[in-house]
C-alpha cells in the first residue's frame, strides 16, 4: 500500500481527527508572501522592498522604519493582504474532502485566519493569536481585542506617501497606550480569547479521548515544535488507540517512541492532498 492510500485508510478508520497545522500550510496554499519576495509580495509591498530590502512580511516585522508612520502604513498594507487575498491553490478544499464528515478540531500556530474561512470557528484553535485583531500595549488596564478588519478599512485610506497621519495611531479606548498586533508583541495578551482557543481544543480531546484518534500534523516546522508537534507525539504515545501523521516536505519526523504508530509523508503538502481528493472523488463515483 502506498503512503497517499495509507493516509486515507487512516483518516477512514479514525473516530475523531485532530489537525495541527503550522505555516508550511499557508505555503502550500501559494500564499508565498511571508519568507520571500515572491511576485505576490512584490505587487503590493514594492515601495517597502525597494527602500529597506526585506523579503516577505516576516521578515518586515523586523526591520527598523523610518518612523512609526511609515511602519503603521507597512502594518495596514499588509494586514490589508493578509484578510483579503485567497489562498492561491485549493488546498484547505482538498483538506476538507479528505476530513469528509468526520469529527474534527484544527490546531493552528498560524495567525492568517485561513482556517476559519474554511471551517466552522468553533472547529479552530488559533493558539498563538490572530491577525483578526490588535490589543493594547499596555493591557494592565485593557484586555480588549480590537477588530483589524475595521482598523484597516478606516485607516488605509488616511495613508499618505505611505505613512499613517501620526493623529490616526490606533491607541486604546481605555488608557491611551499604542495599539499593537495581538500576534506579534512581547506584550501578547493571554486573555479570555487566549484561553478560549485553547478550551476547544483540551473540550475536543475530552470528548473523543477513548475513541480511535488521528493526529495529522502538516507544516510545522523547527520553530516551534512545542506548540503542536511535541504534545501531538505525547498523546499519539499514551492514547494507544491513536495514530499519527506528519506531512511535510522539509521535516516528515516522529518521535521513536510512536515510530510503530506513524506514517511520514515528505512530499509537497498541496500535492498530497490534492490527490487524496482525487482518489476519494474517483472511490465516490464508483
Amino acid at each position: 500500500m502506498n503512503k497517499i492510500d495509507e493516509l486515507i485508510k487512516h483518516v477512514k478508520e479514525a473516530d475523531a481527527i485532530i489537525v495541527g497545522a503550522g505555516s508550511g500550510m499557508s505555503n502550500a496554499a501559494g500564499m508565498d508572501f511571508w519568507y520571500s519576495a515572491s511576485p505576490l509580495f512584490m505587487k503590493h509591498m514594492k515601495y517597502f522592498y525597494d527602500k529597506y530590502h526585506f523579503e516577505g512580511i516576516f521578515n518586515g516585522f523586523y526591520t527598523r522604519f523610518d518612523s512609526k508612520e511609515e511602519h503603521w502604513a507597512f502594518m495596514l498594507e499588509s494586514l490589508k493582504m493578509i484578510l483579503n487575498i485567497p489562498p492561491q491553490k485549493p488546498t484547505y478544499e482538498y483538506l476538507k474532502k479528505l476530513i469528509g464528515n468526520k469529527p474534527v478540531h484544527f490546531v493552528t500556530t498560524n495567525q492568517d485566519t485561513l482556517f476559519k474561512k474554511f471551517f466552522p470557528s468553533d472547529q479552530v484553535s488559533e493558539i498563538q493569536g490572530s491577525w483578526d485583531y490588535y490589543q493594547a500595549s499596555d493591557t494592565s488596564t485593557d484586555q480588549k481585542l480590537y477588530s483589524t478588519k475595521k482598523m484597516v478599512a478606516k485607516l488605509l485610506p488616511k495613508v499618505k506617501d505611505h505613512c499613517l497621519p501620526t493623529e490616526l495611531i490606533p491607541k486604546s479606548d481605555i488608557n491611551g497606550s499604542e495599539l499593537i498586533l495581538g500576534a506579534r508583541g512581547p506584550q501578547f495578551l493571554e486573555g479570555k480569547r487566549y484561553f478560549e482557543e485553547h478550551q476547544k481544543w483540551n473540550k475536543f480531546m475530552a470528548d473523543h479521548r477513548s475513541e480511535k484518534i488521528l493526529f495529522l500534523e502538516m507544516g510545522v516546522g523547527r520553530m516551534t515544535p512545542m506548540f503542536i508537534q511535541e504534545p501531538f507525539w505525547k498523546m499519539t504515545q499514551y492514547l494507544k488507540n491513536s495514530f499519527y501523521i506528519n506531512i511535510n516536505p522539509k521535516d516528515a519526523m516522529t518521535n521513536p517512541m510512536i515510530h510503530d504508530r506513524s506514517l511520514l509523508i515528505g512530499d509537497d503538502i498541496n500535492e498530497v492532498l490534492k490527490e487524496v481528493s482525487a482518489k476519494i472523488k474517483e472511490k465516490d463515483n464508483d
